[in-house]
């Protein structure tokens, strides 16, 4: 796992009121604390790629604004591509089902399947550099002849997020 899930582990693990932590040592009850611990970490987690993808949205919605006040309105439909397919893969992040079923969830998640989307958690927090720089290479593209191939790759950048989320839900749909 990498440094910034271990502290949102650590943090979800500190927030243990004491009330919690009396009955962590009555039999059976520690476990569904554990489990609990486990959901309340997962949807920090996902907040946390959401938000990061969120700053790269804008990101992209600055230059948007940047062509259009250069006059340059023929790139902005390619740009407005790009940031609707971020902007949907931060809504399927943020609305993602929570990565360790309770007692009487719909969608069962044991700890092996918890560890891959961990992974997967963790390849896209490091995606998120992949997006940085590919809204980096747009910018300094920006009235040159190589903007269109650069908002190109970005586009296929942020289609490669969705992609990747896609096979993460796979994690918890398995038949």
């Amino acid at each position: 796992m990498s440094d910034e899930i271990d502290q949102i582990v650590r943090k979800v693990a500190g927030d243990m009121d004491p009330f919690k932590k009396i009955l962590s040592y009555v039999p059976g009850f520690k476990g569904y604390i554990d489990r609990q611990a486990r959901r309340d970490q997962d949807k920090i987690l996902r907040d946390s790629i959401a938000n990061r993808f969120e700053e790269l949205w804008q990101r992209i919605s600055t230059i948007q604004r940047d062509v259009i006040a250069q006059g340059e309105i023929h790139l902005v439909d390619d740009l407005e591509g790009a940031a609707i397919k971020l902007r949907a893969f931060i809504d399927r992040v943020r609305r993602a089902p929570r990565g360790y079923s309770g007692l009487f969830d719909a969608v069962k998640i044991n700890s092996d399947e918890l560890e891959r989307l961990y992974q997967y958690d963790a390849t896209l927090l490091a995606f998120a550099d992949d997006v940085a720089r590919a809204i980096d290479n747009v910018e300094a593209s920006l009235g040159s002849e190589g903007v269109s191939a650069a908002i190109r790759h970005l586009r296929t950048v942020a289609q490669q997020c969705i992609d990747l989320y896609e096979r993460r839900a796979k994690v918890l749909f398995q038949e």
